[in-house]
């Protein structure tokens, strides 16, 4: 058995041909920050919903922002595999981030609508990311954007119908 472990090639770093990791990590580092956002905000819609629709987006809230918090994980270490360094400050992150606060807490149906909008731009955002990643050869950014894209299309969508 001792054998078979021997004829291992001892282990190289992973070279890629990836062309601007720091573009990328920019890319990436921007939906950490819009990601952060929208848990954040996602959170405070489920503490404060009323009404009708409380139990529908009490739930669906709960779902979005326990889905996206690991994801931060897979962003922020994509970063680091580029050989990057991650926002380290939440005021980076605010100040990054396209995700906005409503002046006011908004009506049940505003939070629905408001989030519908911001996981629509959040989806934009990582469209834009599949194709920055493409055009520097970096498949796995690429499939991390549209993971993450196909997650907020749904999101926006269910946030849109649950609207109407």
């Amino acid at each position: 058995m001792t054998e078979r472990f021997n004829i291992v090639p001892k282990a190289k770093p992973i070279q890629t041909a990836v062309k601007d990791a720091s573009a990328l990590a920019a890319g990436l580092t921007q939906a950490v920050a819009d990601t952060f956002r929208l848990i954040f905000k996602s959170h405070v819609y489920h503490w404060n919903v009323e009404g009708p629709m409380f139990y529908l987006l009490h739930h669906l809230t709960d779902e979005q922002y326990n889905e996206m918090f690991p994801a931060v994980d897979d962003l922020t270490e994509r970063i680091r595999a580029l050989g990057q360094v991650t926002p380290h400050s939440l005021a980076e992150v605010m100040e990054l981030s396209v995700i906005k606060d409503l002046p006011t807490l908004p009506s049940t149906l505003e939070m629905v609508e408001d989030l519908a909008k911001d996981h629509a731009a959040v989806a934009v955002w990582f469209h834009a990311l599949l194709k920055l990643a493409e055009d520097n050869n970096d498949p796995v950014t690429a499939d991390l954007a549209a993971r993450r894209s196909a997650f907020h299309e749904q999101a926006a969508w269910m946030l849109r119908a649950t609207a109407k």
